[in-house]
């Protein structure tokens, strides 16, 4: 049969000249699903299979389904994987009915009843909820189309979870934004030239816009490290500005100096206070504020000690109509400890004092060391580098300027500024064990073939973004906000990634220990240390096979704490102190009902502090109110230990008479219940309620009522 007279049939019954064009840009675009490229000699080949069956017809008329049948063959032989991806999107129709199905019936949950799935979303807002509603497409889109079957089949039981399904498509994960960098010379934002600020209220107006912008670009916490060093040359800048304005006047240089510097104050003030304004009001185009953080303390010149403590007195002071004032949760503040500057008699003891007032009444600043035992401070003191959490506890791995993954001799170093992470998969331990344990396997076997899982998802993440164009991300990949992101507009950022980080995480380790021998983590944790240090070893395993950096994640479970808990429950039923409660334990902590010292607590999980170096906090529940002395002896503790420590209270406040008391219910004053009310979701800040209401699940809410040691 000549191809000339060969005519398809389409589904809708209409006929159409057979085209071998229409074949290779199909199959074209079931090799990019799969980030494979035919070489010319391989399309040639399957074009002339296609063409012989086609000709070998009985008459001049083949149905698409036929068509399809012969295009599929031809793959199989030149390479089945793509010849998967075509089989698969030939069904997406059937599919998609089903998707749109549940996506419909999730919108409407969401439209009429809300969503607490992050706290930082209110689902209150029209804004917020269209972003909830494109996550929930966006979400099944992932599954449908990146995800294998026994991918699908993992989630669904719920051994792994893989977070942030509605974003990983389109972009990175959590970093350490390079502020300073964008900022020199000036930038481009929005198709408009920013020229570098010249005075300290401009720069805190731009820094807020650029944050704004770059964090809407990406999910997870955005980090400025360092941000009072970031600061400093523009507070001198003004210094000079207002020195000369007040000389000029004919002011004595003494007297000039001394009003120049309370100006500085003052704009140090208002720009942290504008900051806070900008960063729990304006939600970014994600529906949510951003989580942002910003790590300070450490600068010793004059104008870093004073923009430290402005913004440790901004916070503590709050925001609000006089006499109901409260604290706001963005930016979340980590101060970086250093014993040679912030210790007893050190330099900047002032600083560590106007820390610990702002932790006694606040929570924040969360405090990282720099110089105690562990990897972040053998970093800093072998190096010099910080390396600043990206949102409540992320942690990058080394990257070194010249090796890579190692260093390329004795002098080279490592950097953490402008990299990023490009997303998290958290093992559920337990149920990996539950599943052993039912089909009398080796647990490790069993715990192997989900890592394995994570491992190839990561891998084909890195490959599926590194064809994304510089454009998707300006001023990060573009204007230099991430290292190497000085690209043009068109070019991939497959180079930018080599220093990002993937995450595997563990969750509920207490769970299973318990599991294991009905024995907590604070009668034993032998079991739970052993799994942990095993996961470490498989994963310096995976970094040098793949030339990737991978991390261990302690999982801070928000909404999946509650879903972890259903998913165990539907396969392995309920088991005392494992699956009998609403939720499971995050990470490597102790149970939150555990009846133990702050002591205590931190000694117990100092043993798995070094095994979950891409991800871990510490944190204690203080029941000593505003005891600013026992909180500093805590955390000159936790500072010698090395960790990255968050002070825990329950903060309430009566948004009918301004009275603010720990651990209220009900305003003692005015008998009213319309709190307003601050507790630490996990290594964040959090409304428990809102003016009478809840942001959290109600698992975590469970969680959080229960708490005695957290």
């Amino acid at each position: 049969m000549e191809l000339s007279k060969v005519r398809v049939v389409k589904k809708d019954g209409t006929l159409e000249v057979f085209n071998i064009n229409k074949v290779v840009v199909a199959i074209n675009k079931s090799a990019f699903r799969t980030l494979y490229s035919f070489k010319s000699a391989e399309i040639d080949r399957i074009c002339k299979d296609v063409e012989k069956q086609v000709s070998e017809v009985e008459n001049e008329k083949i149905t698409i389904q036929e068509m399809h049948n012969i295009v599929e063959a031809a793959l199989e032989l030149t390479n089945p994987k793509v010849a998967k991806s075509y089989r698969d999107y030939r069904n997406y129709k059937i599919d998609f009915v089903h998707m749109l199905d549940e996506v419909y019936k999730k919108s409407q949950s969401i439209m009429y009843i809300g969503d607490k799935e992050n706290s930082n979303t209110d689902s209150a807002l029209v804004s917020t909820k269209r972003s909830l509603i494109f996550n929930e497409l966006n979400k099944e889109l992932y599954k449908k189309f990146f995800l294998t079957t026994e991918e699908l089949q993992a989630i669904r039981d719920g051994y792994i979870y893989i977070h942030d399904m509605s974003a990983r498509r389109d972009t990175m994960n959590c970093c350490l934004f390079d502020v300073q960098n964008v900022l020199s010379g000036g930038f481009e934002m929005g198709n408009l030239w920013y020229n570098e600020p010249k005075t300290l209220d401009v720069a805190f107006d731009v820094i807020g816009d650029i944050v704004l912008s770059a964090a809407s670009q990406q999910y997870g916490g955005f980090t400025v490290p360092n941000v009072e060093t970031i600061l400093k040359p523009y507070a001198e800048k003004s210094y000079k500005i207002y020195l000369k304005h007040y000389t000029d006047l004919g002011l004595d240089e003494q007297k000039a100096k001394e009003i120049t510097m309370k100006d500085i104050e003052r704009d140090f003030r208002q720009g942290f206070q504008g900051w806070e304004y900008k960063f729990n009001s304006v939600s970014s185009s994600r529906g949510d504020y951003p989580f942002i953080t910003m790590s300070m303390g450490i600068g010793q010149s004059e104008f870093e000690q004073m923009a430290s403590i402005q913004m440790l007195r901004v916070r503590k002071e709050g925001q609000g109509k006089k006499g109901h004032k409260k604290p706001v949760l963005f930016p979340k503040l980590v101060f970086l400890y250093d014993e040679n500057l912030h210790g007893e008699g050190k330099p900047l003891e002032n600083v560590f004092n106007e820390g610990i007032e702002c932790s006694s009444k606040t929570m924040y600043p969360d405090w990282l060391s720099l110089t105690g035992e562990g990897y972040v401070p053998s970093i800093y003191k072998k190096y010099g580098e910080i390396i600043s959490p990206m949102g409540c506890r992320a942690f990058l791995s080394p990257y070194y300027r010249r090796g890579g993954l190692e260093p390329a001799d004795e002098n080279d170093s490592p950097f953490f500024v402008g990299r990023f992470n490009i997303g998290a998969i958290s093992l559920h331990l337990p149920m990996i064990l539950a599943k052993a344990q039912q089909e009398s396997r080796d647990f490790y076997e069993v715990l192997d073939g989900y890592m394995e899982l994570i491992r190839n998802l990561h891998l084909r993440t890195y490959d599926y973004l590194g064809e994304m164009k510089a454009s998707v991300n300006p001023l990060a990949y573009c204007e230099g906000g991430f290292a190497g992101g000085n690209l043009g507009l068109h070019d991939k950022i497959k180079p930018i990634l080599e220093s990002a980080t993937a995450s595997f995480g563990i969750t509920a380790l207490n769970e299973l220990q318990e599991l294991y021998n009905k024995r907590s983590l604070v009668q034993d944790g032998g079991f739970a240390l052993k799994v942990l240090e095993y996961i470490n070893k498989k994963i310096e395993q995976f970094k040098k096979e793949d030339g990737r950096l991978y991390a261990i994640y302690g999982t801070p479970a928000e909404s999946l704490c509650g879903l972890q808990i259903q998913q165990f429950r539907k396969k392995y039923g309920v088991i005392e102190n494992v699956s009998d409660r609403e939720y499971v334990s995050n990470s490597f902590h102790c149970h939150v009902t555990e009846d133990i010292s702050p002591i205590e607590k931190q000694n117990l999980e100092k043993r798995f502090w070094d095994l979950a170096n891409g991800g871990k906090i510490q944190y204690v529940k203080y029941p000593i109110g505003y005891n600013t002395d026992a909180i500093k002896t805590l955390v000159r503790r936790a500072m010698g230990m090395g960790f990255y420590e968050g002070v825990n209270l329950s903060l309430a406040y009566c948004e009918e008479c301004g009275h603010e008391e720990l651990e209220m219910e009900v305003c003692p004053k005015c008998g009213s219940a319309n709190l307003t009310k601050i507790d630490r979701m996990n290594g964040y800040l959090s409304y428990s309620r809102v003016k009478g209401d809840s942001r959290l699940n109600d698992a975590k809410m469970a969680e959080i009522k229960e708490r005695k040691s957290m």
